[in-house]
């Protein structure tokens, strides 16, 4: 089911050789860990305003989760403590191609969150009222109206929630675009440079030590994705996060059938730039469990109650690889990061077929249309799905910015501007007061608004 090398596009972003910076910068205003879109958004924020800004990715620019994902830059569904940054970063996505001259992909074409009965199509009826109060144009369409939007399904749909301003781009085109466009701007991006640790003085930071040396520096953002607990621990700080493997695949250039995103049981689909389709099932969500299942248990039982008829519970490898690594280590000896520079699950052949079976049955007309591309992410998933945006207080210029559970892509450049306002106090707009990561431990009610 996948394709040959020469037509592994999306994985030639983390399969291409590494290469190790030259020489590293003594100093930095600012060091981001972690070459994801919401790494490399903020670095760009900050480049353009001065910021000597320096991102170190332990692998490739979005070699993890960012490059791997389906794609989609929509509202529709989203926490209503995303919104305000997603209607941002959904601003700039439109200018972006413009602004950094670069193609990142972006189109808008709607999407479609489909009801296979009328009960279901009700259920929806509280998100477009949370819409309205956004100025949101979501609305809920019959399956008359949803039939001319995608004329080719041959699935009797209820209906569906549309959001006809929702997006898609093209996630390994995007994130390396936006980390070139900090480049120009300014900012100094080191691939193939892991981050050991971070060094202390008088409790605050001083420097972050690197596979290549030492950069001096009074103000650090770990936005490492799925690497962020285990980095953060390292450091006595406590990240409650889980994660979530995902498999996705496109298929050749075939019969436009659908021109947006549509989310239903069985699948997730949108169309791609090249004329292919992302597909990905609608209805699995796999977790290979760890050590880090059972101390987070608590606080993820609410997520997994919303989402029982939907995770797979794995044990095999990844329990032993996270119970063998050791929680700290020496600055001055190879860390877990050069251990494994870049996360790649192998995708699920079950899941797979899945994917095959159910593309078949609701476009018979792309039965014949190969899937010529597959590939499987880590998404890191927070106890209530949205992400974690704050300073820590047990460690002045310490950041986090993690827990994007999947959402990542599609809000990674707003979120890089509101980071960018947290780092420097410069005034965005965007209230991040309730991302703060005490919400975990001050007694708050964990509760989940949307899935992964």
């Amino acid at each position: 089911m996948t394709g040959q090398a020469s037509e592994n596009i999306v994985a030639a972003t983390w399969t291409k050789p590494l290469s190790p910076p030259e020489k590293l910068p003594t100093a930095a205003d600012i060091v981001i860990i972690g070459g994801g879109i919401v790494g490399v958004s903020t670095a760009w924020f900050l480049a353009k305003q001065g910021i000597s800004v320096v991102l170190c990715e332990k692998g490739h620019v979005a070699g993890e989760q960012s490059g791997r994902n389906w794609g989609w830059v929509r509202v529709q569904g989203r926490d209503t403590r995303e919104i305000p940054m997603m209607l941002e970063s959904q601003r700039i996505w439109e200018g972006l191609a413009e602004e950094i001259g670069e193609d990142v992909g972006f189109t808008r074409g709607g999407c479609f969150f489909t009801a296979n009965s009328s009960k279901e199509l009700q259920s929806f009826e509280k998100w477009v009222d949370i819409a309205r109060d956004y100025d949101i144009g979501t609305r809920l369409i019959n399956g008359t109206e949803l039939k001319k939007y995608v004329p080719g399904s041959a699935v009797d749909w209820a209906g569906a929630m549309f959001t006809e301003t929702d997006g898609r781009a093209e996630p390994h085109k995007a994130t390396p675009a936006i980390a070139r466009a900090a480049e120009r701007s300014g900012a100094t991006i080191l691939s193939s440079c892991a981050v050991r640790g971070v060094e202390t003085a008088a409790g605050s930071v001083s420097s972050v030590v690197t596979e290549h040396g030492t950069i001096k520096t009074s103000t650090v953002l770990c936005a490492a994705g799925a690497w962020t607990s285990m980095f953060c621990r390292s450091l006595g700080i406590d990240v409650p996060q889980l994660r979530v493997r995902g498999t996705v695949a496109r298929t050749a250039p075939c019969e436009n059938v659908l021109n947006g995103n549509i989310f239903d049981h069985r699948l997730g689909i949108r169309r791609r730039e090249d004329g292919g389709y992302t597909v990905a099932h609608g209805s699995v969500l796999e977790h290979p469990v760890t050590p880090a299942s059972f101390r987070y248990f608590f606080k993820f039982l609410p997520a997994l109650l919303q989402e029982l008829k939907l995770v797979n519970l794995s044990f095999g490898r990844e329990f032993v690889d996270e119970w063998t690594t050791p929680k700290v280590w020496a600055l001055d000896q190879p860390s877990p990061f050069e251990k494994t520079r870049v996360l790649n699950p192998s995708p699920t052949p079950s899941v797979l077929k899945g994917i095959r079976r159910n593309l078949d049955s609701m476009f018979p007309q792309l039965a014949d249309t190969p899937i010529v591309e597959s590939w499987a992410g880590m998404i890191e998933s927070s106890p209530d799905v949205v992400p974690v945006i704050d300073a820590v207080d047990r460690m002045r210029g310490f950041h986090v910015a993690t827990g994007f559970s999947g959402h990542g892509f599609g809000i990674g450049p707003g979120a890089g501007k509101a980071i960018a306002g947290m780092l420097t106090g410069k005034e965005t707009g965007i209230d991040i007061s309730a991302l703060r990561l005490s919400r975990f431990f001050d007694g708050s009610p964990i509760r989940p608004e949307s899935s992964i």
